[in-house]
């Protein structure tokens, strides 16, 4: 495998761990349950979006350094717009759900500079590491110690947090869920930004569990 197909099956691994936490801390919150169907299916289709986009990243990273090109501000303006086709085919997909959404790009688009920004590092890093036939593993603890391999992942996770909660502020809901909706997107950030210290723990529990003799 290449280090880009690895690197996007941590980053699938990684956001579907952060899904599967978060709808189980939201089952636990009385106020959601009644909405809990629809975020439930909406937080499955953003992963999926989500994934893409880092697939998007990852490409650019690899494609950079053939080239022996830094990821500038250009490349960061193609990604945003390559975001902006995977976004449209996220509305698609959900069109048929009982709720609707509006992209606010101007308030989106900075945070997302922030993730590509902070993904792109990473991943040139891991690249950079295997071209010198290193396990990925091998390279994140030669990287980063424990404490910042946590804050490296709690920070990606609350990015995403920090943008879906801009998404749940846009989501066209039920009359009878309207009045929630501020609510909702607060409590899906609180909810997402806590998960993300507990899948940072688990990131590094990988990364640095003991090898098997």
């Amino acid at each position: 495998m290449t280090p880009e197909h690895i690197l996007d099956s941590w980053n699938r691994k990684i956001l579907e761990n952060y899904s599967r936490h978060t709808v189980s801390v939201l089952r636990g919150v009385m106020p959601l349950r009644l909405a809990l169907p629809r975020i439930e299916s909406f937080l499955a289709e953003n992963v999926s979006k989500e994934v893409r986009k880092g697939t998007l990243v990852l490409q650019a990273v690899t494609a950079a350094l053939e080239t022996r090109r830094p990821i500038g501000n250009q490349t960061v303006e193609q990604l945003l717009v390559a975001h902006r086709e995977v976004d449209r085919s996220f509305l698609n997909r959900i069109d048929n759900f009982p709720i609707g959404i509006v992209m606010r790009y101007d308030q989106i688009e900075p945070v997302r500079k922030q993730r590509i920004a902070l993904l792109a590092t990473t991943a040139e890093c891991i690249v950079t590491g295997w071209r010198r036939k290193r396990r990925v593993r091998a390279i994140l603890r030669s990287t980063y110690d424990r404490p910042e391999l946590e804050r490296l992942v709690h920070e990606l996770m609350r990015l995403y947090a920090l943008e879906t909660q801009m998404l749940s502020r846009s989501l066209r809901l039920p009359a009878l869920l309207v009045p929630l909706r501020e609510m909702l997107a607060q409590r899906i950030y609180s909810v997402m930004n806590e998960v993300a210290q507990q899948v940072a723990r688990e990131t590094a529990d990988v990364v640095y569990r003991a090898r098997r003799p």
